[in-house]
């Protein structure tokens, strides 16, 4: 009788654990669901510049004296820093732009912390700092924290206009 409730109770414990396994799995299986989930949302089409790919993607002025766009889509840069508070606030609009038009315009960053160079070739004093690049015709630049709706704008009249887009 002993040994059938030792029995027993280690099958009961047995069954406990297998359970409470099966409930661990399944959650590390929605884990990792909204893991991934929250990768996707969080992935923006947003590019680090260095010198070097700014040279192959945005303007090669090393050989080029006058503005010649290197790129496919417009482009819109923003030179920041990481300390900069104003930048922070602009970060999370850039990245919403940077999905809202995808395929459409690049969003690309240059930290003018680490590329000291690029800063001063654009003679960047004040960050943020946004240049549009249009695929055809002249940057422009613009100063300061911006608002979406003033970015939307900017990018709907600079970068994708008739004018620019017929260009292509």
């Amino acid at each position: 009788m002993k040994n059938s409730k030792l029995i027993f109770g280690v099958a009961v414990t047995m069954l406990g654990l297998i359970g409470i396994m099966s409930l661990m799995a399944a959650s590390n299986k929605g884990d990792k669901k909204e893991i991934e989930t929250k990768k996707e949302i969080n992935k923006t089409n947003m590019e680090k510049l260095t010198k070097e790919a700014f040279l192959e993607k945005v303007f090669n002025y090393e050989q080029n004296k006058e503005w010649k766009y290197e790129g496919e889509l417009p482009c819109l840069i923003d030179f920041y820093a990481d300390w900069c508070g104003p930048c922070k606030m602009v970060h999370p609009v850039l990245e919403e732009l940077s999905k809202e038009y995808d395929g459409k315009i690049k969003i690309y960053q240059i930290d003018t912390e680490a590329e000291q160079e690029l800063a001063a070739a654009f003679g960047i004093r004040s960050i943020p700092s946004l240049l549009f690049c249009p695929a055809d015709g002249q940057p422009q630049m613009a100063q300061g924290a911006l608002p979406k709706a003033t970015l939307k704008k900017a990018i709907e009249e600079i970068l994708l206009s008739e004018k620019s887009v017929e260009a292509n």
